[in-house]
């Protein structure tokens, strides 16, 4: 009698352990991808803080340009800079990370001749154009893009040869980008 109520016993124990075994590995599991995905999470909330606005010019009041060649324009008025992406010095914004982002840039300019052209570039690529051609009077244009960039990708401003374009305190001519999301 007792003897059957043990090997009972031994069969229930053996089955409940195997059964604890079975949820305990997926709770690891479960775990594990928990723990990926708050890495991956806050990888993303660190890399995901990627915004900069600049105006051409810091101070004072000018053209830029015409120059003979296309020539980049570097804007020295940082407002904003999260992440330092992009460089005051150079001009040039540099991909983090991979994702999308996006870019908006104005452009100022007074009439007759030369009309202010400026071009969105990417890695040497003409991406979009923004300008400003009429008579008389002053004017403005712009343009904007969202792109995919890879980690080092470099996306700048272009004056056009033979262009140039009017700045002063007011801030007329701007980049901006930022990152939409990492992919």
């Amino acid at each position: 009698y007792f003897g059957g109520q043990s090997e009972h016993w031994i069969i229930f124990s053996v089955a409940f352990l195997l059964a604890q075994t079975a949820a305990l590995h997926r709770i690891q599991a479960w775990s594990n991808v928990t723990e990926t995905q708050v890495q991956t999470l806050t990888r993303d909330r660190a890399v995901g803080q990627v915004a900069f606005s600049a105006s051409l010019l810091a101070s004072g009041s000018g053209h830029t340009g015409p120059f003979n060649t296309d020539t980049t324009l570097v804007f020295r008025g940082v407002v904003s800079n999260i992440g330092n992406a992009y460089n005051p010095h150079t001009g040039i914004f540099t991909a983090p990370v991979r994702g999308a982002y996006h870019f908006e840039f104005y452009v100022f300019g007074s009439g007759g001749s030369p009309g202010s052209v400026v071009g969105l570039t990417k890695n040497g690529e003409h991406i979009f154009l923004g300008q400003q051609v009429q008579s008389t009077g002053w004017g403005s244009g712009s343009n904007g893009a969202t792109l995919l960039l890879e980690a080092g990708d470099v996306v700048f401003l272009r004056l056009w040869p033979d262009r140039r374009i009017y700045d002063d305190p007011s801030r007329y001519n701007t980049f901006s980008g930022h990152l939409l999301f990492p992919m």
